[in-house]
């Protein structure tokens, strides 16, 4: 199988794949392979925390014009997939010389697939972008052709508890994503000082609870295949739900937008996590740390692309409060403005490249020591 991943999650995903007990794990871009049961499928899909998608290959082929592509589909025998009166779908990627345009890789195989149908039936089954029963994937590398069924369906970012969000929400693959790369575990307190509609909190404390990411989803596109095996997928479930642990530690969000407050505690509730989360009405520049030992910090300042803020009061701000307020913490945040960084006034101790949708990113981190640089803490 293969799971997709936004670029510079690769390792993350890998470990995941590995901590689930995935056999024969390799890293590509974007995307990590990986071999597994169907019990296995239905697993990754519930509980990777920074997969977009889990893709199950069924072929594989060269390919070098529009007959190779027409050949090669119907090549599978689509009725093992696919009844005559069911429904279904076909998102294309293609990097090649050969085909210039993904929409007409989608239609020909269409073609492939419905003359399949019409040949040995005389009727075929239908189109439908919204809720079709297969979802098929073609990706065209080069010269060659791979075949695959999406399991997932809509992409794993919709977790199902966010119902409210903000002027630029953060995608939760890329906030777990962020968190795991962070270090977190669950072992401190932990802070999103602008939590905006509560994506950080949220991941965060299902990553402190060992709670499957996609728990709350109402679907995936694997319980509309003809071998969907529910007794199965209860007994996965149920074992998942078995190793969710207990948090002792606090996780606390600020904003300074009610509406912020109010769509992020209404998120939180939607995830059952509001027995573990704290959100507060507040400018982080007026506070201070209020727990005692270290404390971990994740947060998404806005970069000035959406909000109309003055960038480099901004940033020296968070550098102050971080400097001034927030002693034994490890802070770390994602920006979109490269420049602003140099306004912060600390050093980072990383930088790491992501991306926040298109926009090229630098996720990094300061570690605020406790009164003396020899006195700083280090989370293993």
């Amino acid at each position: 199988m293969i799971a997709k991943t936004f670029f510079g999650f690769e390792e993350t995903l890998a470990k995941e794949l590995q901590l689930l007990g995935a056999m024969n794990v390799q890293q590509g871009v974007r995307m990590v392979s990986f071999v597994g049961d169907k019990g296995f499928m239905y697993k990754a899909n519930l509980a990777l925390r920074t997969a977009l998608k889990v893709l199950k290959p069924i072929k594989q082929f060269a390919v070098y014009n529009e007959a190779n592509l027409y050949k090669g589909i119907q090549s599978i025998d689509w009725s093992e997939y696919l009844g005559v009166n069911q429904s279904f779908v076909i998102d294309a990627t293609v990097f090649s010389d050969h085909f210039n345009n993904s929409l007409f890789v989608s239609l020909k195989s269409k073609d492939a697939i419905v003359d399949q149908f019409r040949n040995k039936h005389g009727k075929r089954p239908n189109i439908d972008k919204d809720f079709p029963d297969l979802r098929i994937n073609i990706h065209i590398q080069k010269d060659m052709c791979s075949v695959s069924l999406d399991s997932s369906g809509a992409s794993l970012h919709h977790r199902g508890y966010r119902t409210a969000t903000n002027i630029a929400p953060i995608n939760e693959v890329l906030a777990a994503g962020m968190l795991l790369m962070s270090g977190w575990e669950g072992r401190t307190d932990f802070m999103d000082p602008m939590c905006g509609s509560g994506t950080l909190l949220t991941e965060a404390a299902m990553i402190a609870c060992n709670i499957p990411a996609n728990i709350n989803r109402k679907e995936f596109a694997f319980e509309r295949w003809n071998d969907w095996d529910a007794d199965l997928y209860d007994k996965i479930e149920e074992s998942l739900l078995k190793k969710v642990k207990e948090f002792h530690y606090t996780i606390k969000g600020f904003d300074k937008a009610p509406s912020a407050v109010m769509k992020a505690r209404d998120n939180v509730r939607n995830a059952n996590l509001e027995d573990y989360i704290d959100i507060q009405e507040a400018n982080f520049f007026d506070t201070k740390k209020e727990t005692e030992g270290p404390l971990h910090m994740v947060f998404n300042p806005p970069y000035g692309e959406r909000l109309d803020i003055n960038l480099e009061r901004f940033y020296r701000e968070i550098g102050d409060t971080l400097k001034q307020g927030y002693p034994g913490t490890e802070a770390w945040f994602i920006t979109g403005n490269v420049e602003a960084l140099k306004y912060v006034g600390l050093r980072p101790s990383r930088k790491i490249k992501l991306f926040n949708g298109k926009l090229e990113s630098r996720f990094v981190k300061y570690e605020l020591y406790e009164g003396s640089k020899k006195g700083k803490y280090i989370t293993k």
